[in-house]
């Protein structure tokens, strides 16, 4: 029976679901369409393939402290591999590919993104176990997802001749194409390229050092040369930097002779955009779907989110509106692609909010900005009990909890001027005022 090794690909900013997804925090660790993110969604969905093997995940290290912790959450287990740089989907999942060889030659990888929704969990272990066996064969498959409409937001698949039992061969790969094309595309059969594989990790090395030497030969020495620790494996940035940066359609799929696909019928969405989050929603007999402090009247075919200040919509419909503590959005739902341009515009003007949160998150620390004025900036710090964080120079009240530091500790009411920057860890669950003065 093959042996199936699930990767997760856990990388991208979601910049077209902003203001909820920033780099800081993107898409896969939000809870957007209910108790788990897609990247739990996705866990939950191949824990039952992997039967006990390893559940690979790829990510870069600003992200492995979300991938440890919603994991975490749900009682997964997992192997976190942390690129040195994002060079594309190839180099990633060379380097996946790799560390299942040296485990298992015969193994077979399947590939996932940790940002897509999939509707029917089991509809779709059928599909994997379908696309895992041929792969087992020496196909690399790729999983086609059956249309329900012309979508011009979805590269496409013309599938060939049969290949095997449920598999057919790639007859050709399409770019995303306008919405007249599209129709033809559906017409004529064509599947929506999911960008989900499954392949023997031998065979796809094989097939990148024919097309792409050098990512075949840089993976295998980030590896060799990864340093182990931490609950993760650092891949060595020497060699990963030598592997060119490309995508594993350009680098393998449009050119092998070995590309299948695996119709599916499972309901998919990529949740690239606003539009995609309302359709994947439960939504009420108006197709309306809210999430957080919201209340609708009159209103049809309407997105609402708040994860902060309450929301009140009358009279409209078919909007987008997303809240959170410090930006707005609110556009009709057939411009959700242009949220993008909205973003490019941010950056472009140096807007802090197109990249963070003003809430961030890491290490068991969470720190929300309260004012800022000349003199002073203030925070609320809350460290989860046993995290530790470096406090900068500044006034530090313990509102509640106990913290320690190298030669100091404070607990509950306690206020000090800290003079320098030193490194505290929380006793308990601890909530610190932090002002910094300028």
């Amino acid at each position: 029976m093959t042996a199936i090794y699930p990767v997760i690909l856990c990388g991208g900013s979601g910049t077209r679901l902003w203001p909820a997804s920033r780099p800081d925090r993107p898409k896969q660790f939000l809870k957007l369409l209910g108790r788990y993110s897609s990247f739990q969604e996705t866990l939950l969905r191949v824990s039952d393939l992997a039967e006990g093997r390893e559940i690979i995940i790829v990510t870069g290290a600003a992200m492995a402290d979300f991938v440890r912790r919603q994991a975490d959450e749900i009682q997964a287990s997992v192997v976190v591999l942390i690129e040195p740089e994002a060079r594309d989907s190839a180099p990633a999942v060379a380097a996946a590919a790799a560390y299942v060889e040296r485990r298992d030659p015969d193994g077979v990888v399947l590939m996932l993104a940790a940002d897509h929704h999939v509707g029917e969990p089991e509809v779709f272990r059928d599909a994997a176990r379908v696309a895992a066996a041929a792969a087992g064969q020496g196909l690399i498959v790729t999983f086609g997802v059956r249309p329900t409409g012309p979508a011009t937001g979805f590269g496409y698949i013309r599938p060939g001749a049969p290949a095997g039992e449920g598999v057919f061969r790639v007859a050709a790969f399409v770019e995303k194409p306008d919405l007249e094309t599209a129709r033809g595309y559906v017409a004529d059969g064509y599947l929506w390229n999911s960008g989900n594989f499954a392949f023997q990790a031998s065979v796809l090395l094989s097939e990148l050092e024919r097309f792409e030497p050098s990512i075949a030969e840089g993976a295998r020495a980030a590896l060799v040369d990864a340093v182990v620790g931490d609950g993760a494996t650092r891949l060595d940035a020497a060699g990963f930097g030598r592997a060119a940066k490309i995508s594993l359609d350009y680098a393998v799929m449009e050119r092998t002779d070995k590309a299948a696909v695996a119709p599916a019928a499972f309901s998919w969405s990529d949740l690239g955009a606003w539009d995609a989050i309302w359709d994947a929603s439960p939504q009420d007999v108006a197709g309306n779907a809210a999430q957080g402090d919201v209340t609708l009247i009159d209103t049809a075919g309407v997105l609402v989110r708040s994860t902060g200040p309450f929301v009140g919509v009358i009279g409209v419909s078919d909007l987008m509106i997303v809240a959170e503590s410090d930006a707005v959005l609110v556009c009709r739902r057939d411009d959700a692609q242009a949220v993008k341009t909205l973003v490019d515009g941010l950056k472009a003007n140096g807007r802090d909010l197109a990249h963070r949160h003003p809430v961030s998150i890491g290490g068991g620390v969470e720190r929300q900005p309260l004012t800022r004025t000349d003199q002073a900036s203030v925070e609320v710090w809350r460290f989860e009990a046993g995290a530790s964080a470096i406090l900068p120079a500044a006034t530090v009240q313990v509102l509640e909890g106990a913290l320690a530091g190298e030669t100091d500790a404070l607990a509950a009411g306690d206020r000090r001027e800290w003079p320098a920057q030193a490194k505290v860890t929380a006793r308990s669950p601890a909530t610190v005022l932090v002002t910094t003065w300028r």
